[in-house]
């Protein structure tokens, strides 16, 4: 009788294994990427390119760039607004950055001098 209980609990427990592996496939199913500035990449004048999309948290940005020439760093409104990345902050550097929005704002910006003031930014809002 004990290996018949044994059993059920085991199928029971692969169930909801199987259970959780589909629910967080299907969270990832519903993602969508997007490549921050198109086919030109991450570059000077991508500071409009958010608008008329619609973001979810969990969706990913693709950067695209040059990484001896640019950078992607994640900032808060304050620093995005100033162009200044505070010590501290996160940093991506290889060139192909996969980032997932989290709900709320997501500010970027480029740490290169200059870069950031000549429009090498984006703010965008994750519902």
């Amino acid at each position: 009788m004990s290996q018949g209980r044994d059993s059920a609990n085991l199928a029971m427990f692969y169930a909801a294994v199987v259970l959780c592996l589909l629910l967080v496939s299907v969270e990832d199913v519903h993602a969508a990427t997007y490549t921050v500035g198109g086919a030109g990449g991450w570059s000077f004048n991508v500071v409009n390119w958010p608008k008329g999309k619609s973001f979810k948290a969990g969706d990913i940005l693709v950067f695209n760039y040059d990484p001896t020439n640019h950078n992607v760093v994640a900032v808060n409104r304050g620093s995005y607004s100033s162009c200044s990345a505070p010590a501290g902050a996160k940093v991506f550097k290889p060139g192909k950055d996969r980032i997932k929005l989290v709900k709320g704002q997501n500010f970027f910006l480029c740490s290169f001098s200059g870069h950031c003031q000549s429009g090498m930014k984006n703010a965008v809002n994750a519902a």
